[in-house]
C-alpha cells in the first residue's frame, strides 16, 4: 500500500503521524511511504531520518496526497486538506465529528473512507487511540490550569499546592476517566487539594482505593457540581461521550457564581466542550474571560509538546496502521468489530450512529462490513 504523511497545518500543530522507526516497519512490510518534506521538524526528525528508514520525500501536500492510498494524520483535516482526498483513499486520523459539522460534509462530498482514531475500540474496551492523548491532555490540564491561576495571567494568584501554613487550590476534575485521572495524579503530586466528580459508583470506588484519602470522590450531580464550582479554583472537564459531542457540565450560570480569577480547563473541547462557555482556542491565543473566569479551551492541547506526543501516538496507532496496510481497509475493519467502530464516513455517508446523532445527519450501514 502507498501510504502519504502529511505535514500538519492546524496552528501550532507540531506533531507528525509517524516516527522514522514506524515508517521503517512499514517499508519492511513492503508499502511505500511517503513523508512531505519538513513534516517531522517540529519533533527533531530531519528528511535525512525518513529516507534512512526507506521513504520518500514529498515536496508538498499535494504530491503526498495524490501519492497515498491511505493518508495518515494527527489532527483532523483542514478544509483545503479534505479538498485534496479522493474516493480510493482512506483517511486515518483524529477527526472529533460530532463537534465540527462543516468537515463531516467535506468528508462525506470526498467520498474517502475516514477511520477516526478516537471511535476505535480496544480488544478489553476502552478507546486505546484516544488513551495516549488524553494521558497527555490530562498531565497538561493541571500545568496550564497553575500557570493560569497566576495573578499575572488572570488569574487568583494562588500556587496550586499553597505553602506552609497557607491553604492549596482547590481543584475539581469532572470525569473519571484517563484524562481525569492523570489530571488528579498530577494535582495530587502538587499537593492541591483534589476533588474527582464521576457517574459510575465502579469507578469512584476504584479511584477511592487507588488513591485513599488523598482525594475526595464525589458522585456527579447537577447540585454538587454547582457546588463545587462556587468553592473551585480551578476546575478541569475531562468528560467524555465516545464518538459523541461532550455534555455541558457546567452552565452559564455556574460560570457566574465562581470566584473572580478561577480558571476552566476544558479537555473535552475537541468534542464540543463541557463548559457552555467554552469556545476553541489555539496555542497562540489560549485563554479568554468570561464573567470574570479564566478559560482555557486549546484544541489540541498535547501539540504543545510534540516529541512526547509523537512517540506516544505512535506507538498505539502502528499495530492498526499495518493491519490496514498489510490486510487491505475492508478486511483489517470485518477481522475486528472494535477497530470498525472507528469507521465514521464511508461512501458519502456517516457511519458511526452517535456521530450522525449528534451532528443531525442520517446514520448508514456499511454493506461490506457485513
Amino acid at each position: 500500500m502507498r501510504i502519504g504523511i502529511p505535514k500538519e497545518i492546524k496552528v501550532h500543530e507540531y506533531r507528525i503521524s509517524l516516527t522514522p522507526d514506524a515508517a521503517a516497519e512499514l517499508v519492511h512490510d513492503g508499502h511505500e511511504v511517503m513523508v512531505q518534506t519538513g513534516g517531522g521538524e517540529g519533533v527533531g526528525f530531519a528528511d535525512a531520518d525518513y529516507v534512512a528508514a526507506g521513504c520518500t520525500i514529498g515536496a508538498d501536500a499535494d504530491e503526498v496526497f495524490a501519492f497515498g492510498e491511505m493518508i495518515v494524520k494527527v489532527k483532523e483535516p483542514q478544509p483545503v486538506e479534505y479538498a485534496r482526498l479522493r474516493e480510493d483513499q482512506t483517511l486515518f486520523t483524529y477527526l472529533h465529528l460530532a463537534a465540527d459539522k462543516p468537515q463531516a460534509e467535506g468528508l462525506m462530498q470526498s467520498g474517502a473512507t475516514c477511520i477516526a482514531y478516537e471511535t476505535i475500540v480496544g480488544p478489553r474496551g476502552g478507546l486505546p487511540l484516544l488513551q495516549p492523548m488524553s494521558e497527555v491532555a490530562g498531565r497538561m490540564s493541571v500545568h496550564v490550569g497553575a500557570h493560569c491561576l497566576e495573578r499575572n495571567e488572570g488569574g487568583r494568584g494562588m500556587l496550586l499546592g499553597g505553602v506552609p501554613g497557607v491553604a492549596p487550590a482547590k481543584v475539581v476534575i469532572l470525569g473519571g476517566g484517563v484524562s481525569g485521572t492523570n489530571a488528579a495524579q498530577m494535582a495530587m503530586g502538587l499537593r492541591a487539594d483534589v476533588s474527582i466528580f464521576d457517574i459510575s459508583d465502579n469507578r469512584l470506588n476504584e479511584l477511592d482505593a487507588l488513591y485513599g484519602g488523598r482525594i475526595k470522590t464525589i458522585y456527579s450531580t447537577k447540585q454538587a457540581v454547582a457546588k463545587a464550582c462556587i468553592e473551585a479554583d480551578l476546575v478541569i472537564g475531562a468528560v467524555l461521550v465516545p464518538g459523541a459531542a461532550a455534555p455541558k457540565l457546567v452552565s452559564r450560570e455556574m460560570v457566574k457564581t465562581m470566584k473572580p480569577g478561577a480558571v476552566l480547563v476544558d479537555i473535552a473541547i475537541d468534542q464540543g466542550g463541557c463548559f457552555e462557555t467554552s469556545h476553541a482556542t489555539t496555542h497562540s491565543d489560549p485563554t479568554f474571560v468570561v464573567d470574570g473566569v479564566v478559560h482555557y479551551c486549546v484544541a489540541n492541547m498535547p501539540g504543545a509538546v510534540a516529541r512526547t506526543s509523537t512517540f506516544a501516538l505512535v506507538k498505539s496507532t502502528l499495530p492498526y496502521m499495518k493491519r490496514l496496510a498489510n490486510m487491505g481497509v475492508h478486511e483489517a475493519l470485518k477481522a475486528d468489530p472494535g477497530f470498525a467502530l472507528g469507521l465514521n464516513v464511508a461512501d458519502g455517508k456517516i457511519t458511526h450512529e452517535a456521530v450522525a446523532r449528534d451532528l443531525g445527519l442520517p446514520y448508514a450501514k456499511v454493506d461490506w462490513l457485513g
